[in-house]
């Protein structure tokens, strides 16, 4: 059997995925009457049929489905291996520079999926809570925390509101001091995490807590240090929940007052305006954007 051409698969990728036709055909400069001929010789190659036809509507069949799946993969293939000869067959680098608990506690743990999806993207990670020179080339993304005042040509994009929440570990939880209320905090000893935005007693007060000496307990100026100490139950830890999917997932990590907590921006992406233009650029700010509001889910 003669195998299809690759412009009839272009245009079937298209069309399945676009959904239409018409839109295929604007997309890659044809008319629909060429997409509509090109969808059928392709038809009569593979010998099934791929679409559905109504009026002015197309809907793709299970085999079409499937088959669309494929040419994607496919197609993705082939685009990376044009991307590879033209780099020389050299990875294309991506440098990321990150507050040091974000870059612990939430990206390291996904870039592996990162890496999945762009393989001829090799990601370079930098960890400080200094600002970097992206105009410089120091980095092509720097993650911040806290308010930002950007450097002209610089985008901003906030990262979704983050919950913060009191946690610790299970037998604290639980054990002869049990954490049934805010007011129960007093027996407690309270972990502080001194560069957070929401304190100790940012907090205490909004609950109507009183009588809670916040001078005593242990003091990190880092929340991944702080995070650890709760794990490993040293005390009682006010951290964003973002940060601690892992620790929630295996049960090191409990919340005793639930998701409760206030709202708010605490993380920014930054980046210059003028390199968004790149794929690599694009593809990470994309797949970050994307991960952050499944973390939220």
């Amino acid at each position: 059997m003669k195998s299809p051409s690759l412009r009839s698969i272009q245009v079937f990728e298209a069309a399945a995925r676009l959904g239409s036709f018409a839109a295929a055909a604007e997309e890659l400069l044809l008319t629909p009457s060429a997409v509509s001929h090109q969808i059928r010789d392709l038809e009569r190659e593979v010998g099934v049929v791929l679409f559905h036809r109504a009026h002015r509507a197309i809907v793709l069949t299970d085999t079409g489905r499937r088959f669309a799946v494929q040419v994607s993969e496919g197609l993705g293939l082939i685009a990376a291996a044009k991307r590879s000869i033209e780099r020389g067959g050299k990875s294309d680098i991506l440098t990321i520079h990150t507050v040091p608990s974000f870059g612990s506690q939430w990206l390291m743990p996904r870039l592996s999926r990162f890496s999945a999806s762009e393989p001829d993207i090799d990601v370079r990670l930098n960890a400080s809570v200094g600002a970097v020179d992206l105009a410089a080339g120091e980095a092509d993304f720097d993650i911040r925390y806290g308010n930002v005042f950007p450097a002209w040509g610089v985008e901003v994009r906030p990262f979704p509101e983050e919950t913060i929440v009191v946690l610790c570990a299970p037998a604290l939880a639980k054990g002869r001091k049990a954490l049934r209320t805010p007011s129960d905090l007093h027996r407690h000893t309270l972990i502080h995490s001194e560069v957070n935005l929401v304190t100790w007693s940012d907090w205490l007060r909004l609950h109507g807590v009183a009588n809670v000496d916040l001078s005593r307990g242990p003091r990190f100026d880092r929340s991944f240090m702080a995070i650890s100490a709760a794990a490993d139950g040293v005390g009682i830890a006010l951290e964003s929940r973002l940060l601690i999917h892992r620790e929630l997932e295996s049960g090191r990590l409990v919340l005793p007052f639930g998701d409760d907590g206030p709202r708010l921006v605490c993380h920014r992406l930054l980046y210059l305006k003028s390199k968004l233009k790149l794929p690599k650029m694009r593809r990470f700010r994309d797949w970050l954007l994307d991960e952050l509001a499944a973390s939220e889910r």
